[in-house]
C-alpha cells in the first residue's frame, strides 16, 4: 500500500526536508506563522491537553538577550535567522482542560491535580506538538532549524516563568546557502519495528 500523499509533498515535508543552518533575510511573516499553527494545532495530545507555547523573537532586542542562552554552536544562526521562536511547554495547561477536553472537564482535577503528573504530561505532549510544528514549517515551504543546544534555565529567566519549561529553540526561514549538510544514515525498518 502507498502513501496518500504525493512524492513530492512526502519529500518536502521529510525526505528532502533537512536542519537548515544558514537562513537569507527574507521575513517570515505573521501570516504564515498562524497559517503554520492553523495546521498544526490539530495534531493530537493526551486529553487534548495541548501544553506547548511558542515564543517568537522578531526584535533585535530580544535576539540579544536569547543569543547568549545558546551553545557556542547555535550562536550565529540563531542571531542571523529571520524568526526564532523558543517552544516550550505550559506546565498549568490543566487550567484549559474543561475547555479543551469539555467531555471530561474533571480530567484538570482528577488526573492532572499533581504538579509532577503536570509536568511528565507537558513533556512528551509538547514534544509531540514540537514535532507537529517543525512539520508545519515545512509544509508552509519555509526551513527548520530545531536546537536544544542552549541553556534551558537562562531563556526559562529571561523569556517565561517558573510554569513554563523550555523544549527547544527554532530557527525559521529561507535556507540559505550552504544551509544543508549531508543526510544521515537512519535506521533500518527491522531495526525499529517488532512484531509479536
Amino acid at each position: 500500500m502507498s502513501l496518500v500523499l504525493d512524492a513530492a509533498a512526502q519529500n518536502l515535508l521529510f525526505r528532502e526536508a533537512r536542519t537548515a543552518n544558514t537562513f537569507t533575510d527574507e521575513p517570515v511573516t505573521e501570516e504564515q506563522i498562524e497559517a503554520i499553527y492553523d495546521l498544526v494545532k490539530y495534531g493530537p495530545t493526551a486529553s487534548n491537553q495541548s501544553p506547548l507555547r511558542i515564543t517568537l523573537i522578531r526584535s533585535p532586542e530580544a535576539r540579544e538577550r536569547l543569543v547568549p542562552h545558546m551553545a557556542e554552536g547555535n550562536r550565529a544562526k540563531t542571531a542571523t535567522a529571520p524568526l526564532v521562536a523558543i517552544l516550550a511547554t505550559n506546565n498549568e495547561f490543566h487550567a484549559e482542560l474543561p475547555r479543551l477536553f469539555p467531555h471530561f472537564p474533571q480530567a484538570k482535577d482528577v488526573l492532572y491535580a499533581e504538579r509532577p503528573v503536570r509536568e511528565r504530561s507537558a513533556l512528551l505532549n509538547g514534544a509531540l506538538q514540537a514535532a507537529y510544528f517543525i512539520v508545519g514549517i515545512r509544509a508552509a515551504g519555509l526551513a527548520a532549524g530545531p536546537m536544544t543546544g542552549f541553556d534551558p534555565e537562562g531563556v526559562r529567566k529571561v523569556f517565561l516563568d517558573d510554569d513554563h519549561t523550555p523544549l527547544m529553540i527554532v530557527n525559521i526561514g529561507r535556507p540559505g546557502p550552504g544551509a544543508w549538510r549531508p543526510r544521515l544514515p537512519r535506521l533500518n525498518i527491522d531495526e525499529v519495528i517488532t512484531t509479536v
